[in-house]
């Protein structure tokens, strides 16, 4: 059975959707509502806080890097939901100019794709009833979008709460609820963006805060009721199929970003996941078939990592026989040296010849598609992918034959293009989807 879904959107980043989405994820849970939460584009951190609040498995969807049957398939694991609950990024219509699997990369092609109705989070600091002309833009941009009414957020007082209703209500838009300006509602951050949710101390405790305000300042039946079944439930079979039988995933506060719906495709599909530690310094296990190094934090750990000699060499006794691959700070592991934001150079495994450093940071960040040069964890040279590259760090060194060609969502080639040597590789890129 297809639950109803609503999608929290906002006209801006920072508009308060997490903070939003959260609280409103936790009361459903509360009120013995199994809810299912998604996220739209390419966020690894977002997911751990929504299964942090409703206890449920969060997935990306994301209408550039993803064609229509992989969101479909996707999609499908709201079945057995009561409700589905979508958090968008950015704006609700902010994407890239160049078109991609379905669509641009924005929260309103998942709205639209699946036929749930939007909620728009606006933040109203600085503006009273011009706050009604802004949302009132947003319900016409796109007819295909529904946005259902707004969640106003950091109202300064009474009065400018009156003065913000009476510009919507002279709109006809419609106010769910009204949340106070409160320094106390902003999550830790750091240089990716939120830190991550098994990271922060009190979470718990902070996520129920939210779910109170919430419940005290919302109205959570009119928000359920306003929720659409849109899109019947969809089969499955747009999932991943695994790069390998037995996997070995490296997994802990180093390595962390690896997007949900490949795991559970892998799994579905019959592949056995085998995670390990590095900051633990343990080995990948000896029957793997595949190592595969994620992306996340090595610079906040590279000395541990330095030290961490049966994790290295368990790489090196794997890379003689079968193959490792690396994404962006798992790539960067597999290097020679990894270079602190202190300019302290930390011995890597050595793999590849990589070197790395975060204390001349450049920021990262796009879309891209790749075509391979060489084979890739089950996949022939020439197939292409969708993914994406976020990281702040430059390159000092990189003397090994480029994995991949990379470009970026408008065409424009992309230097970063990965390397290989024998059977290590690594890449910037962050795998999302295969094209087919």
């Amino acid at each position: 059975m297809t639950p109803p879904g609503l999608l929290i959107s906002a006209p801006a980043s920072g508009s308060g959707k997490t903070t939003v989405t959260l609280g409103l994820l936790r009361a459903l849970r509360e009120d013995g509502v199994a809810v299912q939460p998604f996220k739209c584009g390419p966020d690894y951190i977002d997911p751990g806080f929504h299964r942090a609040a409703c206890g449920r498995a969060s997935f990306n969807l994301d209408s550039w890097a993803m064609d229509a049957a992989l969101i479909d398939g996707i999609a499908a694991q709201g079945q057995g939901a009561d409700m589905v609950l979508a958090e968008g990024a950015m704006g609700l219509f902010d994407g890239v100019s160049g078109n991609g699997a379905s669509g641009h990369g924005t929260a309103a092609d998942i709205a639209r794709h699946m036929g749930w109705p939007v909620v728009l989070v606006v933040d109203v600091s600085g503006q009273a009833q011009s706050a009604a002309a802004t949302a009132l833009g947003f319900g016409r941009f796109d007819p295909g979008v529904a946005v259902e009414g707004v969640i106003l957020n950091r109202v300064a007082s009474p009065r400018h709460e009156r003065l913000v209703r009476a510009g919507f209500e002279a709109a006809g838009i419609r106010v769910f609820g009204a949340l106070p300006r409160r320094n106390d509602l902003v999550l830790p951050q750091r240089h990716l963006g939120l830190v991550q949710a098994e990271e922060q101390a009190g979470l718990d405790a902070i996520i129920a805060s939210y779910a109170g305000l919430l419940r005290e300042r919302v109205d959570l039946a009119a928000l359920r009721d306003a929720a659409r079944v849109g899109r019947a439930a969809c089969t499955e079979a747009g999932l991943s199929d695994p790069p390998a039988q037995r996997i070995a995933i490296a997994h802990d506060r180093a390595f962390s970003f690896l997007y949900p719906h490949l795991l559970e495709g892998w799994r579905r599909a019959g592949a056995e996941l085998l995670p390990f530690s590095p900051l633990a310094d343990q080995a990948p296990a000896l029957d793997a078939d595949l190592v595969w190094l994620p992306g996340g934090y090595p610079e906040l750990h590279a000395g541990r990592i330095a030290a961490a000699e049966t994790f290295r060499a368990g790489l090196r006794r794997h890379a003689e026989s079968r193959p490792i691959h690396g994404e962006c700070g798992g790539y960067m592991v597999l290097g020679e040296a990894l270079i602190d934001r202190d300019g302290t150079a930390h011995r890597m495994a050595g793999l590849l010849s990589l070197v790395t450093s975060h204390a001349e940071r450049r920021l990262h960040l796009g879309y891209r598609r790749a075509e391979l040069l060489s084979p890739l964890a089950g996949l022939p040279a020439g197939a292409r992918l969708r993914g994406h590259e976020f990281h702040y760090s430059t390159t000092a060194r990189q003397d090994d034959p480029p994995l991949m060609r990379v470009t970026d969502a408008d065409g424009a080639a992309v230097a970063e293009a990965g390397s290989r040597r024998g059977l290590v590789s690594g890449t910037f890129f962050h795998m999302v989807a295969s094209e087919r």
